[in-house]
């Protein structure tokens, strides 16, 4: 398996995931399914690169899972905070039924609305017959305007690389 890489502190994800745990809570929501770079970042600290093949982070009360294409030899794992399934596509979907075996089938789902295609949520909605769906994009995208001193910490030393190197 390996040893993890990860930008910032398991202490880091945690409360960016707290947080998020907490505005599924209020809006009833048992599973959040994240496929935008930035937030399976974010949540994570994995930035994929799609390669054509989706990626994403599904995150229960209780878990934290991020779900990547085969082709990746366990780099998710070792560079992402959480568990991780990789999936193959030998059978068309495989993503979409890893998906379900986290977040479940018949639940309140929440998604980006801003980022899943018509064809994905089209999927989301066929393999996790949700009871109802609630775009979580712009809660995501108000918790990341936030920064935590972690964060301006990273964004301070990168800001010094950059005057270094100019």
């Amino acid at each position: 398996q390996g040893t993890r890489i990860l930008p910032f502190s398991d202490a880091e994800y945690e409360a960016r995931l707290t947080k998020l745990r907490a505005h599924m809570a209020d809006a009833g929501i048992a599973a959040c399914v994240l496929t935008s770079m930035h937030n399976v970042a974010y949540y994570s600290g994995f930035l994929y690169c799609a390669f054509g093949r989706p990626y994403a982070l599904v995150v229960t009360p209780c878990g934290t899972v991020t779900f990547s294409a085969g082709i990746d030899a366990a780099q998710p794992w070792r560079r992402g905070y959480g568990d991780n399934i990789t999936y193959t596509d030998w059978h068309r979907n495989n993503y979409w039924r890893a998906i379900q075996s986290v977040a479940g089938v018949g639940r309140v789902i929440g998604y980006e609305g801003d980022h899943l295609s018509l064809t994905q949520k089209a999927l989301l909605d066929e393999f996790l017959t949700p009871k109802s769906c609630v775009d979580m994009a712009p809660a995501t995208m108000q918790q990341r305007m936030h920064k935590s001193a972690a964060e301006i910490d990273l964004i301070r030393a990168g800001a010094n690389v950059a005057d270094v190197g100019g």
